[in-house]
C-alpha cells in the first residue's frame, strides 16, 4: 500500500499566502506576503508534494498568480507542485506544466467542460487531477461562488475512465474551520471510484491526520493541510514522522 501523503497548501490571493474560511473571499487569513518564502519553509521537510491554489484565478477564470507560482516552483526544487485555480483551457494547463508544475488540478472546467479534462489527461498522462469542491454534497464552482445541482459522486464517476491521476475532494463547509475533516464522507466517495482521493478541508490536528491515514484502505490517499500548519496545530516535521510509522 502506498504511503499516505501529507500535503501542505499555499493559497494565493493578491500575491499573498492566505487561507479562506468556508470559501469566503471577503475574510482571508493572511499568513505571509511572500509565498515563495513560505514554500521554502515547507521544502525543508520531506513532504511528497505541495498544493497551490490560485484563488484569484479560480474567481476570474484564468491564471492570475503565475509569477508567484513560478517562484514557488523554483524554491521547491525537486519537490513536486500541484496547482489548481483558473485552469480552464488546454493552453492554461500547458503553460502551468511548462512552468514546472508537476500536476494540474481542474475544477470548474470538470463540471462545465468534462471533455477538456479527458483531452488534457490524454495529452499529459499522469499530470492531470480533478478537483471537486462540495457544499452539502453539491459541486461548487467559479471559486466556490456558485453551487450546482450536480453531486460530488456524480461528477467523480464521469472521470473514472479518463486517466486522471487523482481527485482532490474539498468539503467547503469545513475548509479553514479547523473543526476536523469529513473523513467518513470522503471515504464513502473514494470507495465508489478507482481514482485515488486526496482529502481537503478541515484537518485540524496531527490526530486528524493519523485518523485520515487509517482510511487508506478505503481509498483516501492523502490529506491537504492548510490552516492547521500555519497556526501550529500541526507540526509538519512531527506529523511526517508519525505518518512514516503508520
Amino acid at each position: 500500500m502506498a504511503r499516505f501523503e501529507l500535503i501542505p497548501a499555499i493559497d494565493l490571493l493578491d500575491g499573498r499566502c492566505v487561507q479562506l474560511v468556508q470559501g469566503r473571499y471577503e475574510e482571508p487569513r493572511i499568513f505571509g506576503d511572500d509565498p515563495a518564502e513560505v514554500a521554502a519553509g515547507f521544502s525543508a521537510h520531506a513532504i511528497p508534494r505541495l498544493h497551490v491554489v490560485d484563488l484569484d484565478g479560480a474567481k476570474a477564470g484564468r491564471p492570475c498568480n503565475s509569477a508567484s507560482v513560478r517562484r514557488i516552483v523554483e524554491r521547491m526544487g525537486a519537490v513536486p507542485v500541484q496547482l489548481g485555480g483558473g485552469l480552464r483551457t488546454l493552453g492554461a494547463v500547458e503553460e502551468a506544466l511548462e512552468a514546472g508544475v508537476s500536476r494540474a488540478i481542474l475544477g470548474t472546467v470538470a463540471l462545465r467542460d468534462p471533455e477538456l479534462v479527458h483531452e488534457a489527461a490524454r495529452r499529459f498522462p499522469g499530470r492531470i487531477a480533478v478537483g471537486i469542491d462540495a457544499r452539502e454534497g453539491r459541486v461548487a464552482v467559479e471559486g466556490w461562488l456558485e453551487t450546482s445541482e450536480t453531486s460530488a459522486l456524480e461528477l467523480a464517476l464521469r472521470f473514472e475512465q479518463a486517466g486522471v491521476c487523482a481527485l482532490v475532494y474539498t468539503d467547503i463547509t469545513r475548509d479553514g474551520m479547523l473543526g476536523g475533516a469529513d473523513l467518513e464522507g470522503t471515504a464513502e466517495l473514494a470507495e465508489r471510484i478507482s481514482i485515488p482521493v486526496i482529502a481537503s478541508g478541515g484537518i485540524s490536528s496531527e490526530e486528524d491526520l493519523l485518523r485520515a491515514a487509517g482510511y487508506r484502505d478505503r481509498g483516501i490517499a492523502g490529506a491537504i493541510v492548510g490552516s492547521a500548519v500555519y497556526t501550529g496545530a500541526v507540526d509538519l516535521g512531527r506529523a511526517l514522522e508519525q505518518l512514516a510509522c503508520c
